[in-house]
């Protein structure tokens, strides 16, 4: 399976795919196609390429292009600065409570209609980033979810074609200071906390994936499985998100949409075994075909 990957590379933003051997880069494609590859500079220019993903498929499925990639091509993923998959979203969308088990653990009601909320975009991380815990939250909470991103402009798009508009999904973790969260009715200073939406670490295209609510997902902390389920948990499937916003507002190429998270958050345990994270705790996200989102967290420096 070909993933892109965003990564920084002596100081440069970098594009290129992962293949099962490691990172090749756009430049180095776009040299060994002798032409045959104009490659995008940018992820804004990659999500309005609709057409890339196949030229770059069918170069690739060539048997001159096989043999030209050579073990000097490939980048070995440890040696990178990962970026965030998708830098700098537009809008960061979230979708709360859209895991039926998820909704039960919290004691809840399941919504009939998505509960939509947003984090702002210079919350996105990536891969290995470090995630500050607020200084003022005793409470940060962990959520696997399945990231969409959208290709094309969608307005008032049908559940039908929905998915058209996709152009692929990531792995995210949409971080929650659940004191901050419960603080009011509004949810927004507990979700949009620094680097509180972490993404990644491949982009993959929506081709690639699928039926996306097919997917087992899955947290660890600190290699410890706290989350395992699967996509097709949701209440509100990625084609009747995709559809229900764009109702009420313009999806645009890089919007990204967070999902919901499934069972197995630390607010869904009893209060007396809650243990929030801490200083130093590794949290992966881990989901079907997208890979493994790794990040660890941090206590504010006190000032």
């Amino acid at each position: 399976m070909m993933k892109y990957v965003h990564y920084d590379s002596n100081g440069q933003s970098q594009l290129g795919i992962h293949l099962d051997k490691g990172i090749v880069s756009f430049a180095v494609l776009e040299e060994l196609s002798a032409g045959a590859l104009q490659l995008p500079q940018t992820v804004a220019q990659l999500l309005q390429e609709s057409e890339l993903h196949k030229k770059l498929t069918a170069w690739l499925e060539q048997a001159s292009a096989t043999t030209a990639i050579s073990p000097e091509h490939y980048i070995e993923e440890d040696t990178v600065r990962w970026l965030p998959c998708v830098p700098t979203p537009g809008k960061v969308l979230c979708i709360g409570l859209n895991y039926r088990k998820h909704a039960a653990e919290t004691g809840m009601a399941e919504p009939t209609t998505p509960v939509v909320f947003s984090k702002f975009s210079d919350t996105v991380a990536a891969h290995l980033d470090t995630v500050p815990l607020p200084a003022l939250s005793q409470q940060v909470d962990y959520e696997a979810e399945l990231c969409i991103v959208i290709g094309k402009k969608a307005e008032r798009v049908s559940k039908e074609t929905a998915l058209d508009y996709v152009f692929g999904y990531c792995a995210s973790n949409d971080v929650s200071a659940r004191d901050l969260q419960m603080r009011t009715s509004q949810w927004l200073i507990g979700k949009t906390c620094t680097r509180f939406a972490p993404i990644g670490p491949y982009l993959v295209t929506a081709d690639e994936v699928g039926n996306p609510n097919e997917l087992g997902i899955r947290a660890y902390v600190n290699d410890e499985k706290v989350q395992d389920s699967s996509t097709s948990d949701m209440i509100f499937y990625c084609d009747e998100i995709v559809h229900y916003v764009s109702q009420y507002m313009t999806l645009m190429p890089g919007d990204i949409i967070l999902t919901g998270t499934p069972e197995g958050v630390i607010l869904g345990q009893p209060e007396e075994q809650r243990v929030w994270l801490k200083d130093g705790d590794v949290v992966t996200i881990e989901i079907d075909k997208l890979g493994r989102l790794t990040n660890t967290f941090k206590a504010a420096i006190p000032q």
